[in-house]
């Protein structure tokens, strides 16, 4: 079994490392074309979120916050933009992760959870256009704000905690498995797989360490995929995208260590933390949604009423 999790863990490591590769060689092409060099100020936000999105806080909002605060990129090519720029330090995520944590974690469990998040990912994003984005936030941000309570009760010792283990039962690896699928679904929303997918497997009793390399090898693949696209469309700042890129690679290596190193139980206080920070701001975001609904709606009406 052990050889079987080494061999495939090796066949992960080559895919993910040869996405990357072709993505960065797709990127620098671009860039070249079109004459692009990396925007100073973006390679500095780079290695700031992708520093803190490698402890598992995410790089999405704060580098949202940023575009929008700085009003430097028109708002339908900032998630093409963002995605694009943070797709190689996710990538190196992957890789520094599977590399130093990932054959002590259950080769079905590793590859049937990637493979349920890009599955899910490409199956829900049709439902984008059907579904009340602000109404999915909502909720999950809801979730989540219960999964933080639970989970800091679990680090005060008032209930079972984290454990360190790395495989799963049966029931509970389809479980998890299943859990991805709805966690790439739910990636069509804006909603990051990270803080779920932490305390997910540490409710479960699983080392919080070894959700990492699970997470961020599902995640690079997915990312990987979407930027080739992206990328080839056009319909990205190449500048911010690229300085995003060049500022996280090396936040991410100085940033992996730290996690690797981090006693457990400073660990387990962090998945709190970065659990209870993406529950409210996707509880901001969705009352954001609503407002906006409601704006659209009042002007609709008074569209059909003149």
């Amino acid at each position: 079994m052990q050889f079987l999790g080494v061999s495939l863990l090796t066949i992960l490591l080559g895919v993910i490392a040869l996405a990357g590769v072709i993505c960065a060689v797709k990127l620098v092409r671009a860039m070249v074309v079109r004459v692009a060099w990396p925007r100073v100020e973006a390679i500095m936000v780079g290695a700031i979120t992708n520093f803190f999105d490698t402890l598992g806080i995410g790089s999405f909002a704060p580098t949202m916050a940023w575009l929008k605060l700085r009003n430097i990129l028109p708002d339908q090519i900032i998630p093409c933009t963002m995605l694009v720029g943070h797709t190689l330090p996710t990538v190196a995520q992957a890789l520094i992760f599977l590399a130093l944590l990932g054959v002590f974690v259950d080769p079905v469990l590793l590859i049937g959870c990637a493979a349920a998040l890009i599955a899910g990912a490409f199956l829900g994003a049709p439902l984008v256009t059907r579904t009340r984005v602000w109404l999915v936030q909502a909720i999950v941000g809801g979730a989540l704000v219960l999964a933080a309570f639970l989970y800091t009760m679990s680090s005060l010792q008032l209930l079972p905690a984290g454990g360190t283990a790395g495989s799963l039962p049966p029931s509970l690896t389809i479980v998890a498995i299943a859990g991805n699928f709805v966690f790439g679904v739910l990636l069509n929303f804006g909603i990051g797989h990270y803080a779920p997918t932490l305390v997910m497997f540490s409710l479960m009793g699983m080392d919080p360490r070894l959700a990492f390399p699970i997470m961020a090898g599902g995640g690079a693949l997915a990312a990987t995929g979407a930027s080739f696209r992206h990328i080839g469309i056009g319909e990205i700042d190449l500048r911010i995208a690229a300085g995003l890129a060049l500022g996280g690679i090396p936040a991410v290596l100085l940033a992996a260590f730290v996690v690797k190193s981090m006693p457990v139980e400073m660990l387990r206080w962090l998945v709190s933390i970065v659990v209870l920070y993406t529950a409210l701001v996707m509880l901001r975001a969705a009352c954001l949604g609503r407002r906006a609904e409601r704006l659209s709606k009042v002007r609709h009406r008074q569209v059909d009423i003149s």
